[in-house]
């Protein structure tokens, strides 16, 4: 299990955490920002210097992924994580990347009122040692307390099991937690489990349409990125079924009839994906009554939307952009086009 105390820079997280440790049997500190700074050590300067933060780098959310899951699969108990996390996305990538490795997370978030906040910032002990460090340490906190508010006023107090600490020593704050871990208060987090794929995978996608003929997206909240309707084939499944399937689980829609290919796209292997066939359907175009039956986001979709190709080229990764920009060149040709990496080849 993973406890994961979130909250605003200079809320309290890394000394409640120490606190916490002490009170939750056989549980382990894991401060991901040990992560950042091994990066300063392996990426070249000029890549990092192109991020305003850690988190906004793709290997540093995979590497808190890994070395979580290896801390747990070596010590075993509870891993006691004090972490900002203020992007829904990266959140839900990596809480999504835990539980498809079946490892249940506990989401505590530190909520002391914002003069508190302030307040604790401007005493917040800063290491001697660190150049201009008092300025940059207490600008870089004050900065995140806007975002900080935005994501309280969006999706962070839905997700996370509040504590306000505003009157709490560190103690008293890591009393609470445990109480309410112990208690079940806080419950393990509503995510897709989706196992990491070992092989190449087969995905089914299926495009739907709005009497508009705009193309429906999805944002999933078990892993970054927009994306079509659709998933993984099970092993023993039909495609076209697999799309179905995956289109009623995730928006309450129910095609009748077996959807027509578009593009068979191969998906090169980049690591530490397997890459392998991409295929993606005409689903057909949904009326007015239809559209107003997709399912509100819930564990699987945080947001879907309909978007013009134009919108979904500033959505989509770049591959998977030229994905759909080649099936609805399929659609309006009425042929099917095979793919590679994006590309037509062939006749």
């Amino acid at each position: 299990m993973i406890v994961w105390i979130n909250g605003a820079f200079g809320a309290g997280k890394t000394t409640t955490a120490r606190e916490l440790i002490e009170l939750i049997p056989n549980s382990t500190l894991f401060d991901p920002e040990v992560i950042g700074a091994a990066l300063t050590h392996l990426l070249p300067p000029k890549h990092l210097a192109e991020v305003g933060d850690f988190q906004d780098l793709p290997i540093w959310r995979r590497l808190v992924i890994d070395t979580t899951a290896a801390m747990l699969a070596e010590l075993g108990g509870t891993l006691v994580v004090p972490m900002t996390l203020l992007r829904q996305e990266y959140r839900d990538e990596i809480f999504g990347g835990l539980a498809a490795r079946r490892i249940a997370v506990r989401h505590v978030l530190l909520a002391p009122a914002e003069t508190i906040l302030r307040e604790r910032i401007a005493g917040r002990e800063i290491p001697p040692d660190l150049p201009d460090g008092e300025m940059r340490v207490r600008q870089w906190s004050y900065d995140h307390i806007e975002p900080y508010r935005t994501a309280l006023a969006s999706w962070l107090t839905a997700d996370a099991h509040p504590v306000d600490t505003s009157a709490l020593t560190p103690y008293e704050t890591a009393v609470r937690i445990a109480e309410a871990v112990g208690s079940g208060a806080v419950a393990t987090c509503d995510i897709v489990q989706t196992p990491e794929p070992t092989a190449e995978t087969v995905a089914a996608g299926v495009l739907l349409f709005d009497e508009q003929d705009r193309v429906l997206l999805v944002d999933p909240t078990y892993k970054a990125g927009w994306e079509f309707p659709g998933g993984v084939v099970e092993p023993g499944e039909a495609p076209a079924q697999a799309g179905m399937r995956e289109v009623a689980e995730e928006t309450g829609i129910r095609l009748d009839d077996i959807p027509r290919m578009l593009v068979v796209d191969w998906e090169r292997p980049v690591p530490p994906g397997f890459g392998g066939l991409r295929l993606l359907f005409d689903g057909g175009r949904l009326d007015s009554a239809r559209t107003a039956g997709l399912l509100l986001p819930g564990p699987e979709l945080r947001e879907w939307r309909f978007v013009t190709e134009q919108e979904a080229a500033d959505l989509l990764p770049p591959v998977r952009y030229e994905r759909l920009r080649w099936a609805l060149r399929a659609k309006e040709r009425g042929a099917a086009l095979y793919l590679e990496a994006g590309t037509p080849v062939g006749g």
